[in-house]
């Protein structure tokens, strides 16, 4: 099975994953433990969780992988105060002055170098340094190129021996994407784009125009777009800014060019017209693009990750297309995905392994059920034991209340699937506007997701294709019929972006199922268990101060129903 390998990643959602085999052991975002959103901090506590969760010492690691290496990203090691000043600009924690705005600007120049064998060894004794704080003194660096890192969760997790792997994002290691096939496990690069062609910064420029947070609230630009009505292609001029030529994407201006350009644009129309035409141009070169991949590799199984593609939109675009056979979105398709990436790719190097036991991504914390007593009994609350939580759990869904639901390991990744969730019924519009002004706090164009069971996709779905997407990563049409049942759950479009659940979540799938005995409908609303702008719960404790905060009632922490 070969050594315990430990992925890293520092930047933008650090983490840590423990790669052993073909089994991923644990993997987590330090965001999650240091309650900070999208932390760009050196992932200790996350390394420490890894180490803890598997029985291991620093000691018994030999092998840890680090994604990116760039000039960028190799000054942000060195200088680390420079990349926490980015972190509060960026999510408006304070303004920036015109210096910052000058490094700003730098910072999108610099992004554009690729790494080399410099930045390689500066990345790797910046690490080192790091590393041996934890222990970690006789341990081998290896740095992997940020979108080689994409890749490898995409090809090594889709299931597939041979598929079409594509990685989009803003920039790393001066590519902002990348082409890749894989023919019976072996992964081989066919083509690159620039990071100075790319449609991740570009979408970046519109969030920011749009007065949103670039690099967080993208999928708000996606929802929006909803609320214009459609522009004609002829008449959008975004379509002409960026331009697919086979296998290469091309800007028509430098990357601080465009966002002035975009600007002046968005002076002409309103903002959801913007955002509109935003998404359409997403979609369409996206779309050329897979056909031109498809067309040059003649495969129609197709693996995708990379930050663009958590644009479920898009996703749905690709899946749709008539070459398509199948479409993978690697459920943590963002930078937070790096870490296991940089391990996964290692993994292949050393050990030739090439496919994952992957049936869910519950790879974070558990606690046993001494911690939840524990918590239950000191929360000041009333709290009880129940034997099944997921009936007690379905009658307070049933008669129209909001139950925060904390179960089992931790989910990795974005979205909330059934262990750290907050749920409801799936068709009120009262339930959905007290949890967006009462306890989630978000725009109000912004819709919330249903989690089903899988039998009842083809019913609720009009695009249901029979593979279930267990991982929110994909847009889907409702029925016109179910559109009142669903109503708390789906966009004004009538789409909406499921979780369709299995075997692999038994307690999540016998709450579904207690739902639909006393409703007729197996589909809740389900959405993170956090309040906007924070992470995701991890811990017990993490869940009780959601609880306080809110003033919401009801609580199930494993077997335990807290309530006030």
């Amino acid at each position: 099975m070969g050594d315990y390998i430990l992925g890293i990643w520092d930047g933008h959602d650090a983490g840590a994953a423990l790669v052993h085999g073909t089994q991923v052991i644990f993997a987590i975002n330090e965001e999650r433990l240091s309650r900070r959103k999208l932390e760009i901090k050196f992932p200790e506590r996350s390394i420490k969780a890894c180490l803890s969760a598997a029985g291991l010492t620093p000691q018994d690691i030999s092998t840890v992988a680090v994604s990116t290496y760039d000039p960028a990203k190799t000054l942000a090691r060195l200088f680390p105060a420079t990349k926490e000043e980015y972190y509060l600009i960026r999510r408006r924690k304070k303004y920036p002055s015109f210096f910052t705005t000058l490094k700003k600007k730098c910072k999108y120049k610099i992004t554009e170098f690729q790494g080399n064998a410099i930045t390689r060894r500066i990345s790797v004794r910046a690490l080192s340094s790091e590393l041996r704080r934890l222990g970690l003194s006789d341990t081998e660096v290896i740095m992997v190129n940020h979108h080689r890192c994409h890749a490898a969760t995409a090809a090594f997790f889709s299931g597939r021996t041979s598929c079409l792997v594509v990685t989009l994002d803003g920039i790393g290691d001066g590519l902002s994407g990348t082409v890749s096939s894989m023919t019976s496990g072996a992964v081989k690069p066919i083509a690159e784009i620039s990071g100075k062609d790319s449609l991740g910064i570009f979408f970046e420029h519109v969030t920011n125009l749009l007065n949103m947070r670039e690099l967080e609230d993208e999928g708000k630009v996606m929802a929006l777009a909803c609320y214009a009505y459609p522009v004609p292609d002829a008449d959008n001029p975004l379509l002409d800014l960026m331009q697919v030529h086979g296998l290469s994407v091309r800007s028509r201006y430098s990357t601080l060019t465009l966002y002035d350009v975009l600007k002046k644009i968005l002076w002409r129309y309103p903002s959801e017209q913007f955002a509109y035409m935003a998404q359409r141009t997403l979609e369409v070169k996206i779309s050329e693009l897979m056909s031109n991949a498809m067309h040059a590799t003649g495969q129609t199984d197709i693996a995708l990750a990379g930050g663009v593609f958590s644009n479920i939109k898009v996703n749905m675009c690709v899946r749709k297309l008539p070459s398509v056979r199948s479409c993978f979105v690697f459920p943590h398709m963002g930078d937070g995905g790096l870490a296991l990436g940089a391990a996964a790719w290692v993994n292949y190097l050393k050990n030739n392994v090439t496919a994952y036991t992957f049936h869910d991504v519950y790879w974070g914390p558990a606690y046993s059920n001494d911690d939840l007593e524990r918590a239950a009994r000191t929360s000041g609350f009333h709290y009880r034991f129940c034997e099944h939580p997921e009936q007690e759990a379905a009658d307070l869904i049933a008669a129209g209340n909001i139950v925060f639901w904390f179960q089992d390991r931790m989910e990795y990744g974005p979205r909330a699937l059934g262990n750290r969730s907050i749920l409801a019924l799936p068709g009120s519009r009262k339930i959905k506007d007290i949890l967006n002004l009462q306890l989630k706090m978000r725009v109000w164009y912004q819709p919330f997701c249903p989690s089903l069971l899988e039998e009842e996709a083809p019913r609720l779905l009009e695009d249901a294709d029979g593979v279930p997407n267990h991982f929110m990563t994909m847009g889907y049409k409702v029925r016109e019929s179910m559109y009142q049942q669903l109503e708390g759950v789906m966009g004004i479009d009538g789409s909406c972006r499921p979780q369709m659940v299995g075997d692999a979540e038994p307690r999540f799938k016998k709450l579904l199922e207690a739902v639909r005995a006393r409703t007729g409908l197996g589909a809740v609303l389900n959405t993170s268990f956090n309040i906007h702008g924070e992470p995701l719960v991890c811990s017990p404790d993490d869940a009780l101060r959601t609880m306080r905060l809110t003033g919401n009632p009801f609580l199930f922490l494993g077997n335990y129903f807290i309530y006030r």
